[in-house]
């Protein structure tokens, strides 16, 4: 390997080093591993919300998913639903990761208020 490619090499699997470290520090701590569930629910309900706004249509008339009616209904539904936990699953649109940064600082912020009042 010439000294050209090692520098990037080099650089990459420290990279891929940190990433593996820091999954197993999240992957201890509880509480953020519950943020960071309920960061990804929030997400998925809203691009199920998003999808499902895509597949609607006018009242009397035909729809991507064939007549209008309950059973169509019921069908876009839950094909929303699952594009939604797709999407999610794929990396979403950025969301969960700045829900999870916000509600992170918003416990740290009431945890040093807590120990202000306490003093």
């Amino acid at each position: 390997m010439t000294a050209a490619l090692a520098l990037p090499v080099a650089n990459l699997a420290l990279g891929v080093a940190g990433k593996v470290v820091k999954g197993v520090t999240d992957a201890l701590d509880p509480a953020k591993a519950k943020i960071k569930k309920q960061a990804d629910d929030f997400e998925t309900m809203f691009l199920e919300q998003f999808t499902e706004r895509l597949f609607a249509s006018s009242e009397g008339t035909e729809g991507p998913l064939g007549e209008n009616g309950q059973g169509g209904g019921v069908w876009r539904s839950q094909l929303s639903q699952q594009y939604a936990k797709q999407i999610q699953k794929a990396g979403g649109i950025g969301l969960s990761d700045q829900i999870m940064r916000d509600l992170i600082n918003l416990q740290a912020q009431s945890a040093g208020g807590a120990q202000n009042v306490g003093s």
